[in-house]
This record gives structure tokens, sequence and C-alpha cells, in this order.
């Protein structure tokens, strides 16, 4: 099986998730390998809070539970994580990010981004060990931010 093919799935439902927030189509959802199932899901609230991005709905979800068990987990994603988020996720110990389109595909579709790559935040962590796994679903994801509102405010 290949290495899309077993992200495939989850990244579907990340999918589904984000377009509950059409305007802002950063949908999450963390998978626990162990388990084979999602255990949460985020999307981007940033127009209540602007730190709510999807990854850290799905991580604010995922600890509501008292779940501790990290490092089994796989966060994806529909775009690849801010420095915000990609840090967040290492703080939280999650060993895997799946994403769909990248930063500098957003910049190119006119989104504002931080133009500082989730793998750098990776190489200047505590944990480098950390697996970044991106263009899952790329084409599926980048629909999602080219047909987002146009005019809208774009975070």
């Amino acid at each position: 099986m290949s290495c899309a093919a077993i992200h495939d799935l989850p990244m579907r439902r990340a999918i589904g998730v984000s377009k509950t927030n059409p305007r802002h189509p950063f949908g999450a959802v963390i998978f626990d390998r162990v388990a084979g199932d999602v255990v949460a899901h985020g999307i981007n609230q940033s127009g209540s809070n602007p730190v709510l991005h999807g990854e850290i709905d799905a991580t604010n979800s995922y600890a509501a539970f008292g779940a501790a068990k990290w490092q089994r987990l796989v966060l994806y994603t529909t775009a690849e994580p801010c420095p915000m988020c990609m840090s967040a996720i290492l703080w939280a110990g999650i060993t895997t990010v799946v994403y769909g389109t990248s930063i500098p595909t957003l910049v190119q579709f006119g989104w504002n981004q931080i133009d500082i790559r989730a793998g750098e935040i990776v190489a200047k962590s505590h944990r480098p060990e950390c697996e970044l796994v991106g263009g899952i679903l790329e084409r599926e994801c980048d629909m999602l931010f080219r047909s987002s509102l146009r005019g809208a405010d774009k975070k």
C-alpha cells in the first residue's frame, strides 16, 4: 500500500471537517494509529479567536478528554501547519503530521501566511524526530482554498 493510500481516509475526514467552515477551510483530525480511528477534530475558528486554528481546535478537543497518548497520534490537516500550530503540535508530543496543501501554495492563492515552513520549526525543536508528510490529497485541499469565499479576510 502506498504512503498516499495509507493517509487517504483520515485526510478525507479532515477535508470533510474543513467544509464546515468554507470561508477558512483549515480542518484537522487527530488519528490514533493504535485504535485505528479519528479521536478528535477541529476547524479554523479564527473569526472568534485569532489563535483557534484547526490544529489547535483538534488538539484542545483531544486534551479535553484527558487523553495522554500523544505519541501514538497522527494529525491530519488540510494545509501545512503555521509556525504557531506546528509548535503546539510539537509541545503536545504528536509524532506525525500529514498535510494537504503547502504554505507556499496558500501564499500563491492569496492567503496571509507567516512564511516559515513546518519543517523549519521541527528542525529547530526539541522533537526533531516528528515526521512531516505533505501533499496528501493536495489537489482536493488546494480546491478548498482556491474556491473559498473570494474577498474574505484570508488568515
